[in-house]
């Protein structure tokens, strides 16, 4: 929604969206901080609405991914934040690609990632 062509992009071209429950979370905290909460709801509301977007579940599976890549990590000395590991176990699950600018992801080694970060300069 802020600003970055390439994530706009690959959103409108998705033949279908995939959306982790715990980037849900992270982003009502998000409203509820801000001073538009209902604005951003709506939109929010709107956009899971759409035939073409699905939320995925967190299963006792995903607690394994979890398990693993977390293991990964710690062997590597790379701390990487707990929501961003669950969602990189959501996608490994699923074998969703990450759609992001966070440079965490890219030290997980069991997902896919389409790194946006370049796209921003």
């Amino acid at each position: 929604m802020r600003g970055s062509p390439e994530a706009v992009t690959a959103v409108q071209e998705a033949d279908t969206i995939y959306v982790s429950p715990i980037v849900l979370g992270e982003l009502q905290a998000g409203f509820i901080r801000g001073s538009r909460i209902k604005k951003n709801q709506r939109e929010l509301d709107d956009f899971l609405s759409s035939p073409r977007v699905r939320v995925v579940e967190v299963h006792e599976t995903t607690s394994m991914r979890y398990a693993v890549i977390l293991t990964s990590l710690w062997k590597a000395g790379t701390p990487t934040p707990t929501n961003d590991i669950w969602m990189a176990a959501t996608a490994m699950e699923y074998g969703l690609q990450v759609l992001t600018s966070d440079p965490h992801y890219l030290k997980i080694a069991q997902i896919l990632v389409h790194d946006l970060s370049d796209s921003r300069s």
